[in-house]
């Protein structure tokens, strides 16, 4: 057994979008006349997806909406995230995601994303950097009816892989996931995967309770290690 594929998280490991989300759902609240509050966000969005933060958010408010209507939401929403992007000069992509994807490519890893955002917001961004054509697969939002942290996102991963690359052969413990939040975190734990901690939405000594390793940025990743790890060597970082 050793490390095949590398899955990331979208929204606070490749682009750091936490504010304009918080910023988007707020408008959303005033426009259905409610108070915006920053520890709803935190507790009801962070890791989540669209779907999952709105409904709760509104729930528990006393609100309860129509599939119907919640689409509307996240369609207003969504437009509004991109208007915002292309608005900006340059996106606010972290630090040595560039570097990073061009090493797992060398290292002959099989790389996917794995998100509660829209497809088409993935594809956006990514496009918009010229990094799309590193993910061989992409489980957004809109192929999931659940949402982080229930695991169903990661083993549909799995699954796409292993429709793609039959002769791996991946187990979900063969599988690396880097994420920012604690949903996501526990996302991919319990669906049986390793997972890096990255320090970009809380503060490292917040993650490594909850990880298995944790790091402040993506250059910090030592590949070769985990590698030993899943290999079953005794090396942590």
């Amino acid at each position: 057994m050793g490390l095949k594929a590398v899955l990331f998280d979208f929204n606070g490991v490749i682009i750091n979008d936490e504010t304009i989300h918080q910023e988007l759902i707020t408008d959303i609240l005033l426009g259905e006349n409610l108070r915006s509050d920053s520890y709803d966000f935190q507790r009801f969005c962070l890791g989540r997806s669209d779907r999952a933060c709105l409904r709760d958010i509104l729930k528990n408010r006393g609100r309860v909406v129509s599939e119907d209507y919640l689409n509307k939401l996240i369609n207003r929403k969504t437009i509004a995230y991109k208007q915002k992007l292309s608005q900006l000069e340059t996106l606010p992509i972290y630090p040595g995601l560039n570097e990073f994807l061009n090493q797992l490519q060398q290292e002959q890893l099989v790389v996917g994303l794995v998100t509660g955002a829209l497809k088409q917001e993935a594809l956006f961004v990514l496009e918009k950097i010229s990094l799309v054509q590193y993910f061989s697969i992409i489980v957004a939002g809109d192929d999931i009816t659940s949402s982080k942290p229930e695991p169903d996102g990661y083993l549909l991963a799995v699954s796409k892989i292993s429709q793609q690359y039959p002769e791996l052969n991946l187990q979900p413990n063969e599988c690396l996931v880097i994420e920012d939040t604690y949903a996501g975190i526990e996302a991919a734990k319990r669906a049986g995967m390793q997972v890096v901690g990255i320090s970009h939405t809380y503060p490292l000594h917040m993650l490594q309770r909850r990880a298995d390793w944790t790091v402040d940025y993506l250059a910090d990743i030592e590949i070769a290690r985990v590698n030993q790890v899943l290999s079953n060597q005794e090396i942590v970082f």
